[in-house]
C-alpha cells in the first residue's frame, strides 16, 4: 500500500483487536473470537480507527483491546511472543474510574506506534488493556525476556505514562503464562 504525501507515516503497520472471552459462546476457541478493529500504518488512519472506538474505560467486564504490529497475534504462542514476555502496570479500579485507564492505554499505545519507548525498533511486539472487576491492567508485550533490553524499554514507559518510581512493572514471561494457563498470575522475572 503507498501512503499518500499528505499522510504521516508509521513504521511498522498495526492491527487493534478486541475480545471479551466471557461473550463468546461455549467452546468457541479464543482464537476464534477476536475481533480485528482495523489495520493502519499512519497517524491519520490510527485516529480513524481509535476514535470511533469505545474507551477503554466503556468497555464491559472482561474485555480486551489488543495492539500488535501486523502479522503479530495477541497470543503467547505466536512467533513472535512465544520467547518473550510483558510488563504489567495494575490499575486500581478507583483510578481507573478517575480517567487512569483511559489516559495510560493512549499513553502506551501513541509511544508504541510512535516507537518511543524501544531504541532498536525490535523489541516491543504490541500492548493490551484488559478490563476487570477488581483492577485493570495494561501490558507491554515484549519479544524477549532479555533483562538488559526489557528493562530499557520498560524504564522508557514508566516515563512515558509519567508514573512515580514507587510505582513497579512487573516483567513476566509468556512461557510462565502459557505453562499455566494464566495470563497475570504468574512469578515475576523482574521489575522496573
Amino acid at each position: 500500500m503507498t501512503v499518500a504525501a499528505s499522510t504521516t507515516p508509521l513504521h511498522n503497520r498495526w492491527t487493534l483487536w478486541y475480545d471479551n472471552p466471557r461473550l463468546a459462546p461455549p467452546g468457541t476457541d479464543w482464537h476464534d473470537q477476536l475481533i480485528n478493529l482495523g489495520t493502519f500504518q499512519t497517524a491519520e488512519e490510527f485516529w480513524s480507527i481509535f476514535n470511533n472506538i469505545k474507551p477503554s474505560g466503556d468497555l464491559a467486564l472482561n474485555s480486551n483491546y489488543h495492539l500488535f504490529k501486523e502479522g503479530v497475534e495477541p497470543m503467547w504462542e505466536d512467533p513472535a511472543n512465544k520467547e518473550g514476555g510483558k510488563f504489567v502496570l495494575t490499575i486500581p479500579k478507583k483510578d481507573s474510574k478517575g480517567g487512569k485507564c483511559d489516559e495510560w492505554w493512549l499513553f502506551t499505545v501513541l509511544a508504541v506506534i510512535g516507537e518511543t519507548m524501544d531504541a532498536s525498533g525490535n523489541e516491543i511486539c504490541g500492548c493490551v488493556v484488559s478490563i476487570r472487576k477488581g483492577q485493570d491492567r495494561i501490558a507491554l508485550w515484549l519479544k524477549s525476556c532479555d533483562r538488559k533490553a526489557c528493562t530499557e524499554v520498560g524504564a522508557r514507559w514508566k516515563k512515558c505514562l509519567e508514573v512515580s518510581n514507587k510505582t513497579s512493572l512487573q516483567y513476566q514471561a509468556h512461557q510462565d503464562a502459557a505453562a499455566s494457563g494464566r495470563s497475570f498470575k504468574n512469578e515475576a522475572k523482574f521489575a522496573v
